[in-house]
């Protein structure tokens, strides 16, 4: 088989060539499959380019793959796999699980890369490396398994973001770093859709799909990631990844993590055993999940809990913490509509009713984004309480309007009153995070609880009524929460262990403000 070179002697290097995920030291994966003209990235030299010879790598670097054979190779070796699979179907009457097929498939891919390997050295005189052979191996296992070019940045355990504006303008960004310009994750949008149909088949759980029936796309990735995919409605493919750094923390690890003070967590860890009602607010990416999952760690192991969400992040049925959980994901459907409605389609606010006959001591939504929000309340005022969800808000003043805004989504009978009502009786307590990034001027990402509020009834003009009990002191140069005001539930809060004098001190537990280098304790 031919294949053919990886780099353009006259293409211009890529925006960032430090940063190509196959030129630094990479964990090696036992996969299989075949490249063309091996180079160690933009630097090699002319006269190596010239003798197409492979070059010898430096210790801990992976040699850069042809990717143009790496897909031919996956094309073969799927072929392959397919008919070793049916066949063993036909005889077993058993569909092969995914660690068989992923056996097999290394296999089939450690010999389509000999036979390319064997092709090549008789071709130029010299044969490949072990080392370009692995990679070839690699790359090939990646396409047909894994995530393709884009798993450099999946396996990367401090990038947060990636973000695709089709396959060439690709943007990560790491932990207290600004976004950058990384290399391309496909030769063509074509190839980056291709792509995303793969991910799609492996993590969809067959029934989510990227075409032009489907053209949105949200999946969960291996590792908890989640990723949220359009084309067709955009002029080309746009991919977002985030991924949850913080997977199993608990409320002390977000303490030392600089979120909350012990004060706010020993109040939030007796508002669960108390069993409030709570709403996490926040904009997207300023830690809501992770802080929702550090409280549900409050839960008596021995409780029931159910969890709903769009594409399982919370993983609490994982973790190992509550014995009994019962997770709950919503399904996407196949694109036909049905009397107005995508057949197949299974909603969080479809998954309610059901999740209330499981039995459930308490019910987690792990983000409400539409006309669900009312079948969640209704949980919430019904329920035993200690039930808890995230909402996207941009201040803790906006959230009751937020709330009525989604409401009024779940039917033409819904309006302000009766939201504002159902919100009122409901939630008991707001805990909004909020982010200062500072990665622009060398500084970092700030994210922290700025703000607990009670809601304590129906107040004036029949909106809820709300209690600031933590709120920042601007006063004091402190953007984090810090005691304000004793919440009206405070006995309920005392009966759960919580010591009502840590709300004594103005400044909480902290030992001193916020340290940014605009605003702050500076």
């Amino acid at each position: 088989m031919r294949g053919s070179p990886l780099h353009d002697p006259l293409q211009k290097p890529s925006a960032d060539p430090a940063g190509l995920p196959w030129t630094t030291a990479q964990p090696v994966i036992p996969h299989a499959a075949p490249v063309g003209r091996f180079t160690t990235g933009p630097a090699d030299s002319a006269a190596a380019q010239a003798t197409s010879v492979p070059a010898v790598q430096p210790s801990g670097v992976r040699p850069a793959v042809d990717q143009q054979v790496a897909r031919e190779l996956k094309r073969q070796v799927a072929a392959e796999l397919h008919e070793q699979l049916s066949r063993l179907s036909d005889l077993s009457g058993v569909e092969a699980d995914r660690a068989t097929r992923r056996q097999r498939g290394r296999a089939l891919i450690d010999e389509a890369v000999a036979r390319w390997s064997d092709a090549y050295a008789q071709t130029h005189g010299i044969p490949p490396t072990r080392e370009q052979d692995r990679a070839l191996a690699e790359a090939v296992y990646d396409l047909l398994f894994r995530a393709g070019r884009l798993q450099p940045y999946l396996d990367d355990p401090d990038i947060e973001n990636i973000l695709i504006n089709g396959c060439d303008d690709v943007w990560i960004s790491k932990v207290h770093q600004p976004l950058r310009q990384v290399p391309p994750v496909a030769d063509s949008d074509a190839e980056l859709i291709e792509l995303l149909q793969d991910l799609a088949r492996q993590h969809g759980g067959g029934e989510r799909s990227l075409s032009t029936a489907s053209p949105m796309l949200a999946l969960r990735l291996e590792g908890g990631m989640r990723l949220q995919a359009m084309t067709e409605v955009t002029p080309r493919p746009y991919v977002a990844i985030r991924r949850h750094r913080v997977a199993s923390a608990t409320l002390a690890d977000l303490v030392q993590l600089g979120t909350v003070d012990h004060t706010l967590a020993a109040f939030l860890a007796s508002a669960i055993r108390a069993r409030k009602n709570v709403m996490i607010t926040g904009t997207q990416g300023v830690g809501k999940t992770s802080l929702l999952r550090a409280m549900a760690a409050e839960i008596p192991p021995d409780e029931r809990v159910g969890t709903l969400e769009s594409e399982f992040e919370l993983w609490l049925h994982t973790l190992g913490h509550l014995r009994q959980v019962v997770p709950m994901e919503a399904r996407e459907g196949n694109g036909e509509r049905v009397d107005g409605k995508v057949a197949g389609e299974l909603t969080i606010g479809e998954l309610i009713p059901a999740a209330l006959r499981m039995t459930l001591s308490r019910i987690i939504v792990g983000e409400v984004r539409s006309g669900e929000v009312v079948p969640m309340l209704r949980v919430m005022t019904n329920g035993e309480g200690g039930s808890m969800c995230t909402l996207h808000a941009r201040g803790p003043q906006m959230v009751v309007d937020r709330i009525a805004e989604l409401c009024l989504e779940y039917g033409a009978h819904m309006t302000d009153t009766l939201a504002y009502r159902l919100t009122a009786n409901a939630v008991d307590l707001i805990v909004h995070v909020s982010m200062v990034d500072e990665t622009a001027l060398g500084g970092r990402r700030h994210r922290f609880v700025s703000h607990v509020m009670e809601v304590t009834g129906i107040g004036e003009s029949g909106r809820p009524a709300l209690n600031t009990v933590f709120g920042p002191r601007p006063d004091l140069g402190e953007p984090r929460a810090v005691p304000h005001t004793p919440p009206n539930c405070l006995d309920d809060l005392r009966r759960a262990g919580f010591d009502a004098g840590l709300l004594q001190s103005a400044y909480g537990s902290w030992g001193a403000p916020l340290n940014l280098r605009i605003g702050g304790g500076r």
